[in-house]
């Protein structure tokens, strides 16, 4: 806190502020340090409110220790000075008599005595003031459920009371309830009653997200579980890295660790590492540390236990590891509060959550679905099992050379499995003339990793290891290698201008340069085996091909199709089948590019026939993929999904990633969605994203996991598109930076609108304002920064927070005259105008009729720039907000004269559905205005006649139902 409060209004506002914080250090240190402010006041009010605010921070924020030594301070002002507590404190100072109770349950160093003193202590003070005692015995069963023994004598003595003033909301009490009945063994009662909690109709500060987290198991084994899975997103999101809610976060992860979902349950530990040395509540902390324990189990049972997981910090953790620290702290916990209550009851509910078998193999529980194995570091890819690598290593060096000369798949694993072999520090080379000498080999390797960096567009860096790669093979005495490895370099620098970012024309230049020294290379050099010409001529066809794919110009078609053509007639004349293939794909890619999509269809026809009965049979999964992608292009989607399900389906016979199944899971998701299967095109965007993400592109995974988190967005899937963003940024390129900052922008943009789709304003809130600030300084794209701050505007104003839903607004204007974003702009205007005059009435109109002052100048700019709108008309639709804000604000002959403006402006209604809803909304505003508000009902009613009579006859049946509606009121009266 920058200065103490000097005055008690400057304290009140200073409480009123650290309200608004969220529970944790920052919000408990300033409380602690309003307490020491407000003793300065004569004044005790104050100090009392400070002390309130100060308990309600250590309550929430998992101090046990500390909520007992205020609320003793409240006590004795409360008995020194009565006077100072008006009914609302002294409400609130009975209430927190159960604070107090389960504070000193929470700490086994209180002994058993101690607990039932202060319950003794409460239920007397509780009668001296005339209050019914059901608080006092939802305590005392607490306490016999906690302890172990006489629950159900307590149970009855509670749940048979009538509720008061100062009982636990509705939502704790069911909570309680259901967890009696759960401990019965009954796990159909106990969600029974459940049911209001769970389904939203009660709630309080940590309801529903306590009882989802006992109901998950509950759930599962009564057969409900997808309703336990939906429940699992909502309520894992309400209690992440709570140190109050502990206990629920370590119950989320015995859920993961049950489900199949032990690499979901890993995620969630590492976003939660903070609570292993935030929780200061020891009986939380157990309840926690158990469900860290049965994960940890668990991924130690599967074989994982070496594996890196996030724990106390200071030092590095394993999964075996961490699992025998947690289990010597929550032993040791449990242990302790046996002790103190003299039973069994901890320690025995601790196995028996430890002794649990898993409930489910595998329930999908996002969208992201990842195992054990993805936990680990990246690995290479690795080959199938019908292709078992050699045992010696002079066959695989042989085997990767025939692979590579081939182009077969199972090159990949070959390079690889060498790669470590040649690294390890005892590697002794064959002395073997057949193999080469060991720099031939440090040649294939480097040229492999050439080929894999150029795979995920790191084209620079490519381009240095296949120069590195000809020298060693001029060294090695192999000069056709050499001269294929600086033609790959030739290209790739090529595509240099392209990683860059650089512009289309200078991409096309250099392609062109890499063109013309590709075939000066080819007519200078001789004596170049069979395979490697052909080679060579492919990347001589190739790049005229990506030159035709970066400009787009007609006059590039041709000199692909040439080249292509001699590539065929060598590839034919020395039968080389891969080089074959690999034109013909090449001439049918050109025709598609070139728009000739019927042509392009014929060729790719041709080319799977051959392929069928010449092969190479891993070409097919390509070619269909490519026959799919033209067929969506010739609007057939239903023949494109079954040619890329065909593509997948082939795919799986090789090496994984080695055949392009990212590309084809992604063009069956745009196949999926042509043919209204959304739900199915999910699926294919995250195992495309996912499939990237294996194999080291991360950029491209990122971007297939956006649009699988807009789609899901999209869907109405929310909580299932939070929690696959909440996995994406806590990925650690992410967190580290290392992750193009505007995909993480992005990423959180969706993020903060599914929250703002799943009414968590607050969360929406912080996210917005955060990326607003950001965006401001995006001098290279003030348009996206002019849409950030106008949403953040709508959302402050959605809050209430009209002062700094201007400033936003006012923001975006300033980045719109920049880079004009009038449509945008104008609804968010519209939208903030109407929501200050709806909540504040006559007292908003003025701030209303600014934005709309502003929506107004805008309309003028996009008028005099020609610009067309998409949806409504900025003029019709900003008269028609001026008649809802002047009704809100009770100038109704201002407002109908608005409306009739608008009216005016659309139009008359034609066939166009959407624009004749419009025209018969403001005709429906403008009846109501005249007609109840200026109580001229017979003029409103001749309106709504007309309108009537005018949209049933162009068929408008839906459109006159609100109209029919209002002229039934306005005759009544």
């Amino acid at each position: 806190m920058p200065t103490a409060p000097q005055t008690t209004d400057e304290l009140y506002r200073a409480l009123e502020e650290n309200d608004r914080r969220p529970y944790g250090r920052t919000r408990t240190v300033t409380a602690e340090e309003l307490v020491d402010a407000a003793e300065r006041f004569a004044d005790p009010v104050p100090l009392v409110h400070a002390l309130l605010e100060l308990q309600e921070a250590y309550n929430y924020g998992a101090e046990p220790r500390k909520s007992p030594v205020v609320f003793a301070r409240l006590l004795t002002l409360f008995d020194e000075q009565p006077d100072v507590f008006d009914e609302r404190l002294r409400h609130t100072l009975f209430w927190r008599f159960k604070w107090v109770a389960h504070a000193l349950r929470a700490l086994p160093e209180v002994p058993l005595t101690g607990l039932r003193q202060w319950l003794t202590e409460m239920r007397d003070r509780y009668e001296k003031a005339g209050l019914g005692l059901q608080p006092y015995y939802g305590q005392a069963y607490q306490l016999a459920a906690h302890v172990g023994e006489g629950t159900d004598l307590a149970y009855e003595l509670w749940a048979a009371r009538p509720r008061t003033g100062l009982s636990d909301c509705e939502a704790c009490e069911i909570c309680e309830r259901a967890l009696y009945h759960l401990a019965a063994g009954d796990d159909e009662r106990a969600l029974r009653t459940w049911e209001p909690v769970l389904a939203g109709a009660e709630s309080c500060q940590e309801e529903p997200a306590r009882s989802i987290s006992y109901a998950l198991l509950p759930l599962l084994r009564t057969g409900h579980a997808d309703r336990a899975r939906a429940l699992h997103l909502t309520g894992y999101r309400a209690c992440r890295r709570s140190s109050s809610m502990s206990g629920e976060v370590g119950r989320h992860l015995e859920f993961c660790a049950l489900t199949g979902n032990e690499a979901r349950g890993l995620e969630l530990l590492a976003e939660n590492r903070n609570l292993f040395d935030d929780v200061d509540s020891p009986l939380d902390l157990l309840d926690f540390l158990t469900g860290v324990e049965v994960l940890l189990q668990r991924v130690d049972l599967l074989g994982h236990g070496e594996l890196r997981v996030a724990g106390y910090a200071g030092r590095t953790w394993t999964v075996t590891g961490l699992r025998a620290e947690v289990r010597d702290r929550a032993d040791d916990l449990a242990a302790r509060f046996d002790a103190r209550n003299g039973t069994t009851a901890h320690t025995d509910r601790r196995r028996a959550r430890l002794d649990r078998a898993p409930l489910l193999d595998a329930l999908e529980l996002t969208l992201r679905t990842r195992g054990l194995d993805d936990m680990a570091p990246v690995a290479a890819p690795a080959a199938r099992a019908a292709a078992a690598l050699p045992e010696t290593l002079p066959e695989l060096i042989l085997r990767a050379r025939e692979s590579d000369e081939r182009g077969h798949p199972d090159a990949t694993a070959c390079w690889a499995r060498l790669r470590t072999l040649v690294a390890a520090p005892d590697y002794a080379h064959p002395d073997d003339p057949a193999l080469g000498p060991l720099v031939l080999l440090r040649a294939d390797l480097l040229a492999d990793e050439a080929s894999l960096a150029g795979d995920k567009d790191e084209f620079d860096a490519a381009a240095a290891r296949y120069e590195e790669a000809a020298s060693l093979y001029d060294e090695a005495g192999a000069p056709g290698h050499a001269v294929l490895a600086r033609a790959c370099a030739l290209l790739l620098a090529a595509r240099v201008p392209e990683e860059r970012g650089d512009g289309a024309e200078a991409q096309a230049a250099a392609l062109t340069a890499a063109h013309a020294a590709l075939v000066e290379l080819h007519e200078k050099t001789s004596g170049l085996a069979p395979y490697q010409e052909a080679r060579l001529l492919r990347l001589r066809a190739t790049a005229l091909g990506l030159r035709l794919q970066t400009s787009r110009n007609e006059e590039h078609i041709a000199p692909v199709l040439a080249e292509a053509d001699l590539l065929l007639a060598f590839a034919t004349r020395h039968e080389i089948d891969g080089q074959i293939s690999g034109a013909l794909m090449l001439r049918a890619s050109t025709y598609a590019l070139s728009g000739e999509l019927p042509v392009a269809a014929t060729e790719i026809d041709a080319l799977l026939d051959r392929l069928r009965a010449h092969g190479p049979a891993w070409h097919l999964p390509r070619t269909l993929g490519l026959r799919g992608r033209i067929r969506l292009g010739l609007k057939d989607a239903q023949a494109a999904h079954a040619d890329l399900t065909e593509g997948l389906r082939l795919a799986s016979d090789w090496p994984s990633g080695t055949l392009g199944t990212a590309r084809l899971h992604g063009d069956l998701a745009e196949a999926c969605m042509r043919l209204g299967r959304p739900d199915e095109a999910l699926r294919h965007l995250t195992r495309s994203a996912e499939t990237e993400l294996r194999h080291g592109s991360r950029t491209d995974a990122f971007c297939a996991y956006a649009n699988a988190a807009q789609l899901g967005l999209d869907l109405g899937r929310i909580e299932d598109c939070i929690a696959l963003l909440d996995s994406l940024l806590a990925e650690p390129d992410v967190t580290a930076g290392a992750l193009d900052d505007r995909l993480v922008a992005q990423l959180r943009l969706t993020r903060a609108r599914a929250l703002h789709a799943g009414e968590d304003l607050k969360a929406a809130k912080v996210e917005f304002a955060a990326l607003a600030a950001e965006s401001a300084g995006w001098d290279d794209d003030p348009g996206s920064h002019a849409m950030i701050a106008a949403e953040t505007a709508v959302l402050l104003a959605e809050s209430g927070e009209f002062g700094r839903a201007r400033e936003a607004a006012d923001q975006a204007l300033a980045a719109h005259v920049r880079a004009p974003r009038y449509e945008q702009l104008s609804n968010c205007l519209r939208e903030l105008a109407r929501l200050q005059a709806e909540r504040q009435g006559a007292e908003g109109l003025a701030g209303a009729l600014a934005f709309l002052a502003d929506a107004g100048r805008i309309a003028d700019e996009a008028r005099a720039a020609n610009h067309r709108a998409r949806g409504r008309g900025l003029d019709s639709a900003l008269a028609y907000e001026h008649g809802r804000v002047n009704a809100y604000a009770g100038e109704y002959k201002t407002a109908l004269a608005a409306l009739e403006e608008a009216v005016t402006l659309l139009g008359e209604p034609g066939a166009d559905e959407n624009h004749a809803g419009e025209w018969a909304e403001c005709v429906r505003l403008a009846a109501a205005v005249e007609g109840i508000y200026l109580e001229r009902p017979d003029p409103a009613r001749a309106r709504l006649d007309e309108a009537l009579s005018r949209l049933t006859a162009l068929g408008h049946t839906e459109e006159t139902k609100p109209l029919t509606s209002l002229a039934a009121r306005l005759r009544e009266g």
